[in-house]
Parts: C-alpha cells; sequence; structure tokens
C-alpha cells in the first residue's frame, strides 16, 4: 500500500534519532474514537489528536497553529483564545488544512506540527502518558512512540488547552 509522504518523514526523523516506535498500518479511520478502535492494545488518552486551527490577534496578524492534546479530552478555545491573547480561534477549514499539511487529510494529521512549520502547542496532560499513538500523516497509518520523546522532536510550547 502506498502512504502520504509525510509517514516516511516521520519514519525517518524517528529512525535518525534513534527513537523507539511502532507502527500500524489499519483500515481508514477519521475519528480519535474510530481509530482507538483498530488500535486495541492503545487507549483513547494515549491517542494524540493534532487540531489545526487559524488564530487571530488583529487584522493582520493570523497565524495557523496546532493544538495537540490526549484523545479523550475537548479543545477548550476559550482557555487557547485568552493563552494567546487572541481575539478569535477557529477550526481551519478542510482545504486550509489540505494546504497547510501538503495534502494530509484531515484524521490524519500527525501531531507534528513543526514538519509543517506551524507552532506547536501541547497540553500537558498528553505528557502524563508513557506512550502516544497517533495517525501519522494518513488515515490508514498509525504511529506509537514515548512521549517524552515526541516533546524532544517536536518542542512543543506546553499550555493547558483542555
Amino acid at each position: 500500500m502506498t502512504y502520504h509522504e509525510t509517514v516516511k518523514k516521520i519514519q525517518d526523523l524517528l529512525r535518525v534519532n534513534n527513537v523507539w516506535f511502532e507502527s500500524f498500518e489499519h483500515e481508514p479511520v477519521r475519528t480519535s474514537e474510530d481509530a482507538a478502535k483498530v488500535r486495541p492494545e492503545y487507549s483513547l488518552h494515549q491517542g494524540a489528536k493534532a487540531m489545526v486551527v487559524r488564530v487571530k490577534r488583529s487584522e493582520k496578524d493570523k497565524e495557523f497553529m496546532m493544538f495537540v492534546f490526549p484523545a479523550d479530552f475537548k479543545f477548550d478555545m476559550k482557555k487557547a483564545k485568552e493563552i494567546l491573547k487572541a481575539k478569535d480561534i477557529r477550526f481551519a477549514t478542510e482545504p486550509e488544512v489540505l494546504e497547510l499539511t501538503d495534502g494530509v487529510q484531515p484524521g490524519g494529521v500527525p501531531p507534528f506540527g513543526n514538519l509543517f512549520n506551524l507552532t506547536t502547542i501541547a497540553d500537558p496532560s498528553l505528557f502524563g502518558n508513557e506512550k502516544i499513538i497517533f495517525n501519522a500523516g494518513d488515515r490508514c497509518f498509525s504511529i506509537a512512540m514515548q512521549s517524552k520523546d515526541y516533546k524532544t522532536l517536536v518542542n512543543p510550547r506546553v499550555e493547558n488547552i483542555v
């Protein structure tokens, strides 16, 4: 099967940095709940949900960012707005996600904002998991890795966003 090129980019990044990881091929999934069903050895809480959002601080200051948190939690836009001193925050549209991620479909976006030049903000609760799992650039391919290695490689800003 052929996967989106982002899968290889992530695997290469992990290999070059000598990071332990497991990879899983599975049926296509779009939601975190569906992903948890095809990855029974991992809990929904271990799923690293990546949300691409547009943050507007002023008419001229608009930026797309990535927010990452455990998949069983809900993103708190109000908290994010306060933390970022934003006037408005909204989820990126499907066409925006495709453009920002070099064609990765929503549901397949990995929590590696650094691969797409997106500022990445992670909730501290994500690092309460020894291991995290996520769709790795394709709805049919997941990677599990240690959360401490994720934190080192991505270097997200850590803020309470859930």
